[in-house]
């Protein structure tokens, strides 16, 4: 059995972890590291077998230290990647969040009146009037706007969905889930395929508190299918004095894209715009702040003033509530909108770049870090689940037969690149590079291909 005595002290290898990991390491999770590492080679030990706990902590410490959040080079063509944090902010709306996260503000302070006010009040009128709503609620993202609006409304109650609906999302979400932990009781109505206005009809009991209707925003029911539209939904609604919430999950504020020079993008293709679903009576409507609205984390509810003030006085709204840095970035992309500047939130931008400035930087790209590669079409996609099975010609650099070894070391590099595998083939896609970010990506491949 292998000398027990051999065996480094926890604190003396938590010092050299310290001294030896790239970048920071605490030391409390050093000792945490030395801790497990000095009793796995003790356990071992005792069954004859030989581990180096030094060996052994640096490659844990090495893979702990991947998991810190740090900046990450997206080439993917996925603009809005939900696992490198999805909408990049405009550099204004960060900057408004860093202020507010590194100072005071009047987060719940009336200026006018020298005494507390409304967290958000300013924001909340501002969403109002973009999306031609009565009232607006921000929470900390779609999921718990969704939660507040039944667990207010609909607590104990029945809700009818369309079985088309019942979504789920990354990260396993699911909506009957959620609707359960929300307190609403499922009615499932129609078919996956086939849901018609007289489902939700025949549905519709003296207790119903509501008709949800949610757009399947990752994927698409084709073919011999049929589902209720809403105005249709709105209707039945009113005839039942039933409120209609709809979430639209992506986020676009408007269907016609009005910031965009031109008629609507064909990627948008039928994906519903927050101002006509209202115009169209929604009653409610959520959102994600993070899709295609192109800001930071969120979840908006916009829709009558009473059902608002309703969900505003829910305990659960301040579980759920939106801080200072988070108001501010919003605050400032929804005045983009409002002066009808969307086309520099960086979401428009990125999937707004012409083919041939992508195709002339990727070909700089190729000449300055010296490896064999090609420009050819492909597609990039919005991404977060939103407009699925719709892209966007997008050029890529090949790197024919790289694309294991070279990916995982583009990975591993840093800053951290993260490209598109295919057939065996690195593919690079430059729709959601900054520019700046060029020389890194040439350098990064220059120095990755020569090793």
């Amino acid at each position: 059995m292998p000398d027990l005595r051999r065996l480094p002290s926890v604190d003396a290898l938590a010092r050299d972890l310290i001294e030896q990991v790239e970048g920071v390491l605490p030391t409390v999770l050093a000792v945490e590291i030395a801790r497990r590492s000095v009793e796995f080679a003790r356990s071992a030990a005792r069954e004859g077998r030989t581990i180096d706990p030094e060996k052994e902590a640096l490659l844990e410490a090495a893979r702990l230290s991947k998991t810190r959040l740090k900046r990450v080079i997206n080439v993917t063509g996925v603009i809005l990647h939900t696992n490198l944090g999805r909408a990049p902010l405009h550099p204004l709306a960060a900057g408004e969040a860093r202020q507010a996260a590194t100072g005071y503000g009047n987060l719940e302070f009336d200026l006018t009146e020298g005494r507390r006010g409304s967290r958000g009040f300013y924001l909340s009128l501002l969403l109002a009037g973009l999306t031609g709503a009565e009232a607006a609620l921000v929470v900390n993202n779609n999921a718990a706007a969704l939660f507040l609006i039944l667990h207010t409304l609909a607590s104990g109650k029945p809700v009818p969905v369309s079985r088309g609906e019942l979504i789920e999302i990354g990260g396993s979400y699911r909506l009957p889930r959620l609707m359960s932990a929300a307190g609403a009781q499922l009615v499932e109505v129609g078919t996956t395929n086939r849901t018609r206005l007289s489902d939700y009809a025949e549905a519709i009991s003296h207790p119903t508190a509501l008709l949800l209707k949610v757009h399947p925003s990752n994927y698409r029911v084709m073919g011999f299918a049929e589902e209720t539209t809403l105005s249709g939904l709105v209707a039945l609604g009113r005839e039942h004095d039933l409120p209609v919430v709809y979430d639209v999950g992506s986020g676009l504020l408007d269907a016609e894209v009005p910031w965009l020079s031109g008629p609507p993008p064909a990627w948008v293709g039928n994906e519903p715009g927050v101002r006509q679903v209202l115009a169209e009576g929604a009653d409610l409507v959520a959102f994600s702040g993070d899709k295609l609205w192109g800001g930071c984390q969120a979840g908006i509810i916009v829709g009558r003033a009473d059902l608002v003030d309703r969900l505003r006085s829910n305990p659960v709204a301040r579980a759920v509530r939106i801080n200072g840095p988070t108001i501010a970035a919003l605050t400032h992309t929804a005045e983009l909108y409002a002066e009808g500047r969307g086309r520099e939130i960086p979401f428009w931008e990125m999937i707004s770049r012409p083919v041939e400035v992508l195709t002339e930087r990727l070909q700089r790209i190729a000449d300055q870090s010296g490896v064999t590669a090609e420009v050819r079409m492909s597609e990039a996609v919005a991404g977060a689940g939103s407009v699925p099975g719709m892209t966007v010609p997008s050029p890529v650099l090949v790197l024919a037969n790289r694309g294991e070894s070279l990916w995982a070391e583009l990975v591993g590099s840093d800053p951290a690149v993260v490209a598109r595998r295919m057939a065996g083939d690195l593919l690079i896609d430059l729709r959601a590079v900054a520019e700046e970010d060029d020389a890194t990506l040439a350098s990064t491949l220059s120095r990755l291909c020569r090793s």
